[in-house]
């Protein structure tokens, strides 16, 4: 669990992450480098939970990646699953990462919600439903491993 207070919005209790995983965490079907490390450090704070649609059929090579299984997104709808899947898991205590137009209700329904900057691009609603952005997966991921860096955007 990360534990923090941002004045003026709380106390907040992060038991999951739920991230997206392309356009996220990988490229075109592909882990990013240096990914696979960075969630790891996160298992023993977090639990950590992937959602995808597998656009790429990749998925099953970044699950032993990542030592996870992602759940799959059946076609359509896909924004309103993966925040029914956040709600599920108790949107106050889910922190949410990602980056396209799929996942902006997911951000908007986690306590906090996380847009990461991609090389393929961003949605505006992604966009304009988190609570911070991140210039790229490996800062917003570090942000969880310092939250005093959330609280210092957050505050209020």
């Amino acid at each position: 669990m990360i534990k923090f207070n941002v004045p003026g919005r709380g106390d907040y209790e992060l038991e999951h992450l739920v991230m997206d995983v392309n356009g996220t965490l990988a490229i075109d079907g592909q882990l990013m480098d240096g990914v696979a490390a960075k969630v790891a450090s996160l298992r023993e704070s977090l639990t950590i939970h992937l959602l995808t649609a597998d656009t790429h059929g990749k998925q099953a090579v970044i699950d032993r990646q990542l030592g996870l299984v992602a759940v799959r997104i059946a076609a359509g709808g896909e924004s309103t699953q993966k925040a029914e899947y956040v709600r599920k898991l108790g949107s106050e205590r889910v922190v949410a990462i990602g980056q396209g137009a799929n996942d902006a209700e997911m951000l908007a329904t986690a306590q906090l919600g996380i847009c990461v900057m991609s090389i393929e691009g961003v949605a505006k609603e992604s966009l304009f439903a988190a609570d911070l952005i991140a210039p790229d997966i490996f800062i917003a991921l570090g942000l969880l491993e310092k939250p005093l860096r959330i609280v210092a955007s957050l505050r209020k």
